[in-house]
């Protein structure tokens, strides 16, 4: 199977004050991060942003789209990011930008779980995660019919294709603490994000933070 990767960034970040796809973690900025564990499984990589989004410098190869219409949710991201993909991918995980403590052993193992579907999600703590899931390539055509009927909602995919529902005790193997699935939303999620990794903030980080 021929794995791509799309990382989602059009969101507006208003919960965290500022752009979370450049927020510093470590020696890079978070999307820079993902981008490079992603792409230890998935190559290519398609980085989906609004229209007129700045984004930083990517590494080589990173192909870039953006959504046709801004702030229509992930499907319409992930519309623009399959539509972005070549032809010879069969599928693809598809991410936010703002997950830095994503795991490379749990999107193999979201790969090997799909099988014959057309889809896999995972489900946990009730709720399936459809930025933490792959698609196959061949439901391009099925996602535009539902943003053109406004059904803009990822689980109205989910109960319309063959769909394979990870459950969590099939992921803590290769992710025990399903750190893949923990997105920042607010400040204090990326400071304790950023001590996991064993990194700080700086002081101008720290009040960036503070004026948002």
């Amino acid at each position: 199977m021929k794995r791509g990767g799309i990382i989602l960034c059009g969101g507006r970040s208003s919960r965290m004050g500022t752009a979370k796809l450049a927020l510093p973690f470590g020696p890079e900025l978070m999307l820079q991060r993902i981008v490079r564990l992603l792409g230890e499984v998935c190559q290519p990589i398609v980085v989906v942003a609004a229209p007129d989004q700045d984004l930083p410098k990517l590494a080589e190869g990173v192909i870039i789209a953006r959504d046709r219409r801004q702030g229509r949710g992930p499907l319409e991201g992930l519309s623009a990011g399959l539509a972005a993909l070549p032809e010879e991918v069969d599928a693809a995980y598809a991410t936010s930008c703002d997950v830095p403590l994503l795991v490379a052993a749990f999107v193999r193992r979201m790969f090997e779980l799909l099988g014959d579907h057309a889809a896999a999600v995972p489900v946990s703590g009730g709720f399936q995660h459809p930025l933490a899931a792959v698609y196959r390539r061949s439901l391009l055509d099925l996602i535009n019919e539902l943003l053109a009927a406004d059904r803009m909602r990822p689980a109205y995919l989910f109960d319309i294709v063959s769909t394979r529902r990870v459950v969590e005790k099939e992921l803590t193997d290769v992710d025990p603490r399903l750190t893949t699935l923990k997105n920042l939303n607010h400040p204090p999620d990326y400071l304790a994000a950023l001590a996991q990794a064993g990194f700080t903030a700086s002081a101008d980080v720290l009040a960036e933070l503070d004026s948002g």
